[in-house]
This record gives structure tokens, C-alpha cells and sequence, in this order.
């Protein structure tokens, strides 16, 4: 069925205000980084700062240790998205190929269990980590991600695992390969662009998360950068908008480089002639 002119039009208008959605805070906080004081107090803001500059940049590294904290990110994104990987691969494959009831069982409780808030989950967590004596440590906040990361890692690969046609499995066991073999040489290679976007959603997942770090670190040389961007906020809840908005506009800087540089693996259709009829 052919689309008319006037329903395409009002589509394509549709998609371009959804897209002025999303992009307006991003603009807003890159606008506003490099304004001077005078034009963040000015009673009619402007889009293109009348006079950039990168004051605000320099004052938000004197003020606060970013870099240490960037880089507590990101050995905690990095790890919790590796560790969560390695595990949620070998679940999701016997998940997806065995459709037993524990199967079944487990795919339902990994669907209620992103239901949870995360306060539910904090105090027996702090409980754990406790008893484990990781409190107040980065290894600690890495386990703390893998937990909350791995029930949607599972639930993502199992259906790329579904998505790989049995028949290579099959043609695989026939050649004498036993599971595991079969999984790291034939299921694993497949699931490339899978393995590749769930390590992007955990690693964004760790790299932009706030409470648990808040909760769990108390010593401000281990706190990751979301933390660290609430000291730009003042005992009496004025913020510093300058420095702030420079902070946090570096902070999304990694997310926007990983994605832009895997965003190919994960678009890429490697499954596209892998079985011929």
C-alpha cells in the first residue's frame, strides 16, 4: 500500500519534532557551557552564546577532581559491562535452546525483575556487600552493576541466541564439536553485533548510574562522576550552572564516542546469508 503525500509529510514532521525532543536538552547544556555569568543570569537567554568562552570548563577541573571520578566511571563501566557479558552469553544460550520450564521460569523472572525499583534493592544489597567487606569499593560497585545489568543482558542475547539458525549448531555437532566448542566457534561469532550492544547498555547503564555510587561510596577519591557532579550544587540547592553544565557535557562525551564508534557492529546484519536454501 502506497502512503499519500499529506500522511508522509505528517510522519516525516512527527519524527523531526520527536527528534527537536530529544536533542533540546543536549543543545541546551552544550549552549550553556560556554556561556560567561553574565549570559546564564541574563533575563532573556539565547541559543548561540553572544560571548563563548571556556571559563566554565577551567573552573569545573579546579573546582572538582573530574578526571579522577571519569576515571572510576569508567573502570566500573568497563568491568560490570565485560563480567556481565562473559556471564549473560553461555545463560542466554542454554536459556534460548533449552525450552524447559526452568527456562521458562527464568525469562519470566528476568522480565519482573526489571520491575524493581532501585531502593528496594539497596538495603540488602548494602547488607551483601557489607558481609563481603566491599563497601565503599569500586570492586564492590562493579558487582552491584553486573547484578542489575545481567537480568536485561540475558533477556537481550537470549532472543540474538534464538535469532541463530539451529542448523549451524547442528552441522557443527555433527563434526564431532561438543557444546562449549560450539558456542565459542560457531554461536559466538554470530552473536557479535548482540554481545556488542549489550556491552553498550550495560557500559552506559554503569557509566551514567547515581544511586547506588551515592550509597556506596563514601570516600570522595572512589566516587564515579554523576557523583561527583552533585558537589556543583550548593548546601542551599543553588547550583553552579556554569561548571555544571561543562561537567556534564564532558560526561556524555563517552557514551556519544562508544556508540558512534560501534554503532556499525551493532546495525551490521551478520546473520545475512549465513544459511542458504
Amino acid at each position: 500500500m502506497r502512503t499519500s503525500r499529506p500522511a508522509r509529510a505528517g510522519q516525516y514532521t512527527a519524527l523531526l519534532a520527536y527528534l527537536v525532543f530529544l536533542a533540546f536538552p543536549f543543545l541546551w547544556l552544550v549552549s550553556t557551557a560556554f556561556k560567561p555569568p553574565r549570559e546564564l543570569g541574563s533575563l532573556h537567554p539565547t541559543w548561540i552564546p553572544n560571548d563563548p568562552t571556556l571559563a566554565n570548563f577551567r573552573q569545573a577541573f579546579d573546582e572538582q577532581p573530574l578526571l579522577h571520578a571519569a576515571l572510576n566511571s569508567l573502570l566500573a563501566a568497563l568491568a560490570a559491562a565485560v563480567v556481565a557479558v562473559l556471564i549473560a552469553t553461555p545463560m542466554a544460550y542454554v536459556v534460548a535452546r533449552r525450552r524447559t520450564r526452568l527456562a521458562k521460569a527464568v525469562t519470566g523472572w528476568v522480565v519482573v525483575s526489571q520491575a524493581f525499583p532501585f531502593v528496594l534493592l539497596i538495603i540488602p544489597l548494602f547488607l551483601v556487600l557489607k558481609n563481603l567487606r566491599l563497601i565503599n569499593s569500586v570492586p564492590g560497585l562493579v558487582l552491584v552493576y553486573v547484578v542489575w545489568a545481567l537480568p536485561f543482558a540475558l533477556w537481550m542475547l537470549a532472543g540474538y541466541v534464538r535469532a541463530v539458525p539451529p542448523e549451524l549448531e547442528e552441522a557443527a555437532a555433527v563434526d564431532g564439536a561438543g557444546r562449549v566448542r560450539t558456542l565459542v566457534s560457531v554461536t559466538a561469532p554470530l552473536l557479535a553485533p548482540g554481545i556488542v550492544a549489550t556491552a553498550l547498555f550495560a557500559f552506559i547503564t554503569a557509566w551514567n548510574e547515581f544511586f547506588f555510587a551515592l550509597v556506596l561510596l563514601k570516600t570522595p577519591e572512589k566516587q564515579t562522576l554523576p557523583v561527583v557532579l552533585t558537589h556543583f550544587i550548593g548546601a542551599e540547592g543553588v547550583a553552579d550552572l556554569g561548571p555544571l553544565a561543562a561537567a556534564a557535557f564532558l560526561a556524555t562525551l563517552p557514551s556519544l564516542i562508544v556508540f558512534a564508534i560501534i554503532q556499525r557492529r551493532i546495525t551490521g546484519g551478520m546473520l545475512t546469508g549465513a544459511v542458504r536454501s
